[in-house]
C-alpha cells in the first residue's frame, strides 16, 4: 500500500469564504499515483472546514444565511469565548460544517456522486491556513 501527504495553503480575502478545492485534490491524486484507495481532506484549523456539496452560487448564499442564523458573528458579546477573541462564531460554524471528508478512489479518479465537489470553508479568514490531503491505497 502507498501513502501520499500534501498540505494545501489558503489565505482568503474575506472573513468567510467557500473555495472549491476539487481540482487541487484531483492534482494530488494524480501526483500520488494511487489508483484504488481513499482520500482524506481535513482542515488543519479549528475555524475552517472541508465538506462536500454542489458548486452552485445560490446554495453558497444559502449557506452564509443559514450559518449566520445558527451562529451569528455579532454581537461579539453573546459568546464567552469572545472575551479574548472575536471568532467564537467561526468555531461553531466549523462544528456545523465538519472537519473533513473521505472520498473513495476508483480507477485513479475521485469516486463522486452527481454534482459532488470538495470545498474549503473559511469562517475566520484573512490569514494563512492549511488543508491536509492524505491518500492511501495501491
Amino acid at each position: 500500500m502507498k501513502s501520499y501527504r500534501k498540505e494545501l495553503w489558503f489565505e482568503t480575502s474575506s472573513r468567510r469564504q467557500l473555495v472549491n478545492i476539487t481540482n487541487e485534490v484531483e492534482e494530488c491524486l494524480i501526483e500520488s499515483g494511487i489508483k484504488e484507495g481513499l482520500v482524506l481532506c481535513n482542515a488543519m484549523h479549528i475555524t475552517a472546514s472541508v465538506f462536500i456539496n454542489d458548486d452552485e452560487p445560490g446554495l453558497h448564499d444559502d449557506y452564509e444565511k443559514w450559518l449566520e442564523k445558527l451562529a451569528p458573528e455579532k454581537p461579539h458579546s453573546q459568546y464567552n469565548h469572545n472575551s479574548n477573541e472575536d471568532n467564537a462564531d467561526a468555531h461553531l460554524k466549523r462544528t456545523i460544517m465538519g472537519r473533513e471528508v473521505v472520498v473513495a478512489v476508483t480507477n485513479g479518479r475521485l469516486d463522486f456522486g452527481p454534482w459532488e465537489q470538495i470545498f474549503y470553508g473559511e469562517f475566520d479568514g484573512k490569514r494563512k491556513k492549511r488543508v491536509l490531503i492524505k491518500i492511501i491505497g495501491d
